[in-house]
Formats: structure tokens, sequence, C-alpha cells
């Protein structure tokens, strides 16, 4: 193995045969490569800083570009790592514009082939919404939820994570330098507007169960020396994993998102079969327990709309009940089908009325307007082609 490899962090896996990527370390684990090749004690915080700029603000791919690090500096950096992003597998434009990318991991052992995970860019005029993911697959089982019939295979590392925006920003043209893509879809424009502009962990998997890489993760996306983007543009959505719950705020300081659909805990633990361990009771007082939650700084209550299940006007008095005394908003979200579902939309008049009683109650209640069903883009209906995974590599993980 390279002295390289043997310098990266703990839990940063790489091949004997591929340079290790420095894109998605946190600033302890780039100080850590560095002094694994050498570099002065007194120079690694310097290094530290300019490596930070150069990958996440200005989203470099070659270390010659680095302009303020010494030749020296930059031939010892490129003959031990490099600055390689994860692969862009396959892209999808919905005709609204919304952007869907299947995104190749590098793999981690001579076992993998590459875990493959879904990416989601949902732009507005005004802002950009990356949806990105923490796992691959998934281990809930949600039934009205395309995602959950896949298996889980491993959760994604922080590096994994953050090169979502890494390759989100350079397939849109978002870093300094770069064009915008010329293919007729919208993304935002106007001085000092980014095409991405919010992120949510609302992509394959649960963020929870992969709590420390999450937190990491918000931790880098975040940095004002590099990618940027606001702790209150930043969203993590849990189907109810009530201890990690206050650690999310205490320690990320994110948004908070639930994803609910239920207001018994007798149709919760069929649709959220999490809620069987940790009931709606539970997960309404971790959520009033939230740290940082405030009018201005509202939990959102994801609720999908089921025709016959939970979309009835004494269920939407029930939700309105439940959440008493929790700054919330809910989002209502027109079940998007996928093949073989189980279940269908409820019809728009039901929302309507279901929305009403949530408004009048003095909720904001809006409807999410679906976006990239014809890609299977749109929420619920996320699955990559990880399923296919050689039975040796499957193995390998459950082992893990």
């Amino acid at each position: 193995m390279t002295r390289a490899a043997e310098a990266m962090p703990q839990g940063v896996a790489v091949l004997d045969t591929v340079k290790p990527s420095l894109v998605g370390l946190t600033r302890a684990g780039l100080a850590e490569a560095l002094h694994g090749i050498g570099t002065p004690d007194r120079e690694i915080r310097m290094r530290v800083a300019q490596l930070w700029h150069w990958i996440y603000f200005h989203g470099v791919r070659d270390f010659d570009a680095m302009l303020n690090v010494s030749k020296v500096m930059r031939a010892k950096l490129a003959e031990h790592f490099s600055l390689a992003r994860p692969e862009v597998a396959e892209e999808q434009v919905s005709s609204d514009g919304t952007r869907k990318w299947l995104i190749r991991m590098a793999p981690v052992d001579a076992l993998d082939q590459g875990a493959e995970v879904e990416c989601v860019y949902i732009p507005e005029s005004d802002r950009g919404t990356l949806c990105v993911s923490s796992q691959v697959g998934c281990t809930l089982n949600c039934t009205f939820c395309h995602t959950g019939t896949q298996r889980l295979v491993r959760n994604l590392t922080t590096a994994e994570i953050v090169a979502q925006l890494i390759v989100a920003r350079e397939r849109l043209g978002d870093f300094p330098g770069l064009s915008r893509p010329d293919d007729g879809g919208l993304i935002p424009s106007g001085e000092g507007v980014r095409a991405v502009s919010n992120i949510v962990f609302m992509g394959m998997g649960e963020p929870l169960y992969n709590f420390d890489n999450v937190r990491d993760a918000v931790d880098i996306l975040s940095d004002g020396d590099g990618l940027s983007l606001s702790k209150r543009r930043i969203t993590v959505s849990t189907s109810g994993v009530v201890p990690e719950i206050s650690r999310l705020g205490e320690e990320s300081g994110a948004a908070l998102a639930i994803s609910l659909h239920a207001v018994r805990d007798d149709l919760r633990d069929k649709l959220v079969p999490l809620n069987k361990k940790y009931p709606i009771k539970e997960l309404l007082q971790a959520c009033r327990d939230y740290p940082g939650a405030s009018n201005a700084r509202r939990i959102t209550f994801e609720y999908v709309m089921l025709k016959g299940v939970n979309d009835s006007p004494a269920e939407a008095r029930e939700l309105v009940r439940l959440l008493k005394g929790i700054p919330a908003k809910i989002n209502l979200i027109p079940f998007n089908p996928w093949p073989g579902a189980p279940y269908e939309c409820s019809d728009w008049e039901t929302i309507e009325k279901f929305s009403d009683i949530v408004f009048n109650a003095g909720y904001a209640s809006p409807v999410r307007t679906p976006r990239g069903r014809d890609i299977l883009a749109a929420c619920g209906q996320l699955k990559s082609e990880t399923e296919k995974l050689r039975a040796r590599a499957r193995l390998a993980a459950e082992l893990d």
C-alpha cells in the first residue's frame, strides 16, 4: 500500500493501485493526510487552508491549478493524492427541469464494483435544491417508498456525501470560471445566485443511521471558507430515529424534517415500520425538545397523501392536535407512483380539503409540487442500480 494510502484518515478506504482523493475530507482529514506524507507540523494549518480553498471554493481538478501552493508541494501532492470525484454514470433531465444523476462511487475494496446512489437537483427561479443520499439503499422498508424496497448495502462516507454537491456544482457550472450547461434545463440565475443554494438529506437512506458521517458532511457543506451553505438551508430528514434527533440539533445545527405520514400508531407501524420501535408520542416529544427549534426555525413534517389511507378530514384534525406546541410547518406530498406501488395518490380535491384544515389551524401547509416524476426523481421514487451488485460484493457488505 502506498504511503499516502496509509496516511489517510480511518474510514477512508482505498485500493492499493489508486491514489486516494482529497475531495470530501474534513479539515482534520486533510491535516492527517498531509502529516502522512511528511509535511512539517508548522506548515499543516496553512496547507489545509490552501487545499480547502481550492477544493471547496474553486472546485479544482488539478493540483497545478493551486496557484498559491509551491511547485514542489504541488508535485508532492500529485504524487500521493488525487482530486478525483465520483463518476456520473447517468444523467436524466425531466420535462420540468429536474435533474437526476446516478453517481457511481469509487470502489472501496477488491470485491466492490463501485456503489451507486441517486442524487436529484430541483431548480426554481431563485434557488436550487440538491437532494442527497446518505446510504446505499435503505433499511427502513417504508411501504410507500421505492427506495425502501431496496436493501441496505452500506453507509456512505462523509467524503461520498460531500462529493454529491461537488459533482452537482461542477455539472451545473456552479464553481468560479465554469459555464452553465447549455441544454435548456432550468438553472437559477442572477447576481449572487448559486445554482445550488439548499441541501436536503432526503435521498436514499436514513441519515440518522449514518449519524457521524452526516454530521461531518454538514460541517463541510456549511464551512464559510469553502462550499459555504447556510445551515438554515441544510435540512436532514428522518423517519424517526428518536435517540439521534437531539444530537443532530446539538452537533450539527441543521434544520430538521420528520417523515411522519400518519397520525395513528397502528397505521404508521405499517407505513413506517420504524414506528414500532419509536412510536409517535416519543417522536413528537423529541421534536418538542429539538435544540434551536423556534418559529424562525420550524420543524418540517412531511406527510405523503395516500388515497383512502391517511387523507381524511378527521386525520387532518388529528394532525393539528398532535403538533400543538411544536413550531412546525407541514409539507403535504402527493404520492409519487412507481412500478408495482401498492398505493394511489389522493384526489386533488381531497388534498385541498386536508390542506385547508391544517392551514386554518395556523400551520403553513404547502402542497409539494411533484417534480421529476417522468424520470422517477420525485420524492419516494429513488432507487439506484446498486441492487445489481454482484453476489460476492453484497455478501462482503453484509459480513462487514
